[in-house]
């Protein structure tokens, strides 16, 4: 029974290994020149203005919230639509009110970011 689990460990085993050898021949054999600009932190290309203990601001969240809402609802809803056929004729109009409802949610999620300003890209 464990040997068929042989080729497993293995393929760990040598994956594990090669990240290792290539991460210490990096370090060995590479360059090491560390000056100021190097070390120094990097921002987008601009210079880190303020503390880390500033407050974001609620413009980063709605996004990051619309973008989770675009995305859940596209995975959700492509299968859906493509095996609608089929599962109409199982199910008939239950499928139709689960999404109506799983919609609905959804437009909670829009309208909250619409009233919060998240539409205003400004």
């Amino acid at each position: 029974m464990l040997e068929n689990y042989i080729p497993i460990f293995l393929v760990i085993l040598f994956a594990t290994g090669f990240a290792l050898a290539t991460t210490l021949a990096s370090i060995i054999f590479g360059p090491q020149r560390p000056n100021r600009e190097k070390l120094s932190t990097y921002e987008s290309g601009m210079k880190p203005v303020g503390t880390t203990k500033d407050r974001i601001s609620i413009k980063y969240y709605l996004v990051a919230m619309l973008f989770i809402i675009f995305d859940v609802e596209v995975i959700f809803i492509y299968p859906w639509a493509v095996q609608f056929k089929k599962m109409f004729a199982e199910y008939g109009m239950q499928i139709f009110i689960s999404m109506l409802i799983f919609l609905v949610v959804f437009e909670l999620g829009y309208l909250y970011a619409f009233k919060k300003g998240g539409f205003k890209w400004d």
